[in-house]
């Protein structure tokens, strides 16, 4: 974390497939030179608005998402002596087809509320540690949503039973150590986001979900048996109690020391 003048930056590199690098920042006094990455950038404004150049045109940004493609040089600054603050996520230069870049850098701001959310919910679980799983499957629906905005073609119907049972089969099969999606979707010889998509439509929730409930059932079973709470949630897969409480608060709606008498 580094500041100066109000301005406040933090940066790190996830463990998830396709993003190479998370950044939050508030600017205040900072205003960026013109210069270029070799990664894609997906932009979300929090606060103010910013102004920018790509490609020697000008644009501005305020609560939308804005893809900026890799090589394409652009600056950026405040549109007001309040600053901004913003989120980006900067994708692998493979994560979307280079025959997009063009129409990135001509309409690089996609006014789609649904897609602003989903990158909200993204950084929110890249903050706070969430199922791998999760983390990973918004990743690539969401990488999946901007394609399809860039090229203007709608996400495809997900409807394959036969493909959720596989994958339903797969998760059973890993409650207790998790289930990485990349692993998932090359096992079953598809996307990422086409997996998550069918899944969740055939089965009535995203994997991680079905995961995460799987893992509340088995936790009850092993309080059952007798186990401490803090006992059960390591054997059901969970980072510690904390994170079984708070899992198991949601789906049955008391604590697991209650639930055994404890």
């Amino acid at each position: 974390m580094g500041a100066a003048g109000g301005d406040l930056v933090r940066s790190w590199r996830p463990d998830v497939p396709g993003i190479a690098e998370v950044l939050h920042a508030r600017f205040v006094a900072h205003a960026y030179p013109l210069h270029v990455h070799d990664t894609w950038t997906v932009l979300l404004v929090d606060a103010g608005v910013v102004r920018y150049d790509l490609g020697h045109r000008a644009h501005g940004t305020g609560s939308l998402v804005t893809v900026l493609p890799p090589h394409v040089p652009h600056d950026g600054r405040a549109a007001t002596s309040a600053g901004f603050r913003k989120r980006v996520l900067y994708l692998e230069g493979d994560a979307l087809p280079p025959a997009l870049a063009g129409r990135a850098a001509d309409a690089p701001e996609l006014p789609d509320p649904r897609l602003a959310a989903a990158v909200r919910q993204l950084h929110a679980g890249l903050l706070d540690g969430r199922e791998p799983l999760e983390v990973q499957s918004r990743a690539a629906v969401l990488v999946d949503a901007v394609g399809a905005h860039l090229s203007r073609a709608p996400a495809a119907p997900a409807r394959d039973q036969p493909l959720a049972r596989r994958l339903r089969s797969l998760l059973d099969a890993h409650v207790v150590e998790g289930l990485a999606l990349a692993r998932a979707a090359d096992e079953l010889g598809v996307t990422g986001a086409h997996l998550v998509r069918t899944f969740t439509r055939e089965v009535g929730m995203p994997p991680h979900a079905y995961l995460t409930t799987r893992r509340v059932d088995l936790a009850r079973r092993l309080l059952l048996a007798g186990h401490r709470p803090a006992e059960a949630a390591v054997l059901a897969g969970f980072h510690d109690q904390s994170h079984l409480n708070r899992h198991f608060r949601r789906v049955l709606g008391t604590t697991p020391g209650r639930f055994a008498g404890r």
